[in-house]
C-alpha cells in the first residue's frame, strides 16, 4: 500500500500505528480534557501527512517523527480545536499573558509602542483559535487544526502574531484574517508547510534570506568554532567526547557552544535588520523589521532544509587544524 494512503486515510493509520497512538495519548495526557485517543491519533496522522507530503516513508521514520512532537501541547491544541471548555479554560489561564507580551514585543519593534493596539493584535485572534462554522457545515474550523505539535504551541503562536502583524502593516492596518480567502469562510490549507501557520507568500523569500546570512554567518567563523558545531550537530558527538578532543572540559565545551549559537543569531538578526545593497548583478535586499525577522526565524525551525554539513564543509578543510 502507497505511504500516501496510509496517511490520508484515518482508518489505515489507526490500523498501522494504535498501538503507537495509544501510548502516545497516554504521553500527551489527553485524559486529563476527556480527549479520546482515536480523536488524538487523527491530529497525529494530519501532523505526519503534512511532514512526509505523501512521501514514502518506513515504519521506525514515522515512529520516530511521532514521538519527537510536543505532545501535550498537541492534547491541548486538538482538545481545544474540538471545543472541550475545560482545555479552553486552561488555554486561555495559561497563554492569554504569554500572547499579549508577545505583541506587545512585535509592536514597540515595528512602530510606536501602543499596549491597546498590541492588545487588539492578540486578542483578535481568539476566534479564529475557538473556530468558526463554515456554510453549510455543523463543524467548527479551528486555527489550532494547523498546529501539528513539531514546535512548542508557546512558539507557534507567536508566528501566527507575527505573520498577522505583518500582513496588517502590508494592508495598512486593516484587520485581516490570516487563514481565510476573500469571500471564504473555511481557513485556506497551508502549502508545503509543517506546522500549520498559514500559508505566507513570503516564505520561501525569507528562508532564502536566513540561508544566505547563516551561510555569512558560518564563514566568519575561527575554525575552531566551526569543528565544535561540526562535532556537535553533524557527527553527533557528546560535549564529553568533544572536550576529550580540545582538551578541556565539556562544560567549557558547552558555554562555548552557546556562545558560538548566540552570536551565529546574533549576526543573522543584524544582516537581516540592516539589508545589503545592490552588488555585483544581485538586486538590493531591503532591510526587514523585527517582526519579519522573527517570522523568518519561526520558518526556519519548521522545516527548513539548510545543509549544515555542507556548509561547515565549505570552510573547514585540512588546512585548518583546531585550534590549541
Amino acid at each position: 500500500m502507497a505511504q500516501e494512503s496510509i496517511f490520508s486515510s484515518p482508518e489505515s493509520f489507526s490500523n498501522q500505528y494504535a498501538q503507537l497512538c495509544r501510548v502516545l495519548a497516554l504521553d500527551a495526557k489527553c485524559a486529563r480534557w476527556g480527549l479520546s485517543w482515536d480523536t488524538f491519533a487523527d491530529a497525529l496522522r494530519r501532523s505526519a501527512e503534512q511532514r512526509f507530503h505523501g512521501a514514502r516513508a518506513g515504519s521506525s521514520e514515522v515512529e520516530s517523527y511521532l514521538r519527537s512532537l510536543h505532545l501535550e501541547d498537541l492534547a491541548l491544541a486538538c482538545a481545544c480545536s474540538e471545543g472541550f471548555e475545560t482545555a479552553w479554560e486552561f488555554f486561555i489561564a495559561e497563554f492569554r499573558s504569554q500572547l499579549r507580551s508577545g505583541a506587545r514585543a512585535i509592536v514597540r519593534d515595528s512602530g510606536p509602542a501602543d499596549a491597546c493596539r498590541a492588545d487588539d493584535l492578540a486578542d483578535s485572534l481568539y476566534a479564529e483559535l475557538y473556530g468558526v462554522r463554515s456554510a453549510g457545515s455543523a463543524r467548527r474550523k479551528s486555527l489550532f487544526e494547523y498546529f501539528h505539535g513539531r514546535s512548542k504551541l508557546s512558539t507557534w503562536l507567536r508566528a501566527v502574531l507575527a505573520q498577522r502583524h505583518v500582513d496588517l502593516l502590508r494592508t495598512g492596518g486593516k484587520m485581516i484574517s490570516l487563514d481565510t480567502e476573500p469571500g471564504c469562510e473555511a481557513p485556506r490549507e497551508p502549502a508545503q508547510q509543517s506546522d500549520g501557520v498559514p500559508a505566507d507568500p513570503n516564505r520561501e523569500a525569507y528562508l532564502q534570506r536566513i540561508d544566505a546570512a547563516l551561510s555569512a554567518a558560518l564563514a566568519a567563523l575561527a575554525p575552531r568554532e566551526r569543528m565544535i558545531l561540526a562535532c556537535y550537530y553533524v557527527d553527533r558527538l557528546t560535549l564529553a567526547v568533544i572536550g576529550r578532543m580540545l582538551r578541556e572540559h565539556e562544560s567549557t565545551v558547552s558555554r562555548q557552544l552557546d556562545r558560538i549559537n548566540r552570536a551565529l543569531r546574533e549576526n543573522v538578526t543584524h544582516s537581516l535588520l540592516r539589508g545589503a545593497p545592490a552588488h555585483d548583478g544581485r538586486a538590493a535586499e531591503p532591510a526587514l523589521d523585527r517582526a519579519q525577522v522573527e517570522l523568518a526565524f519561526e520558518y526556519a525551525v519548521e522545516d527548513w532544509p539548510f545543509d549544515l554539513s555542507r556548509a561547515l564543509s565549505k570552510q573547514v578543510s585540512a588546512a585548518d587544524p583546531p585550534e590549541k
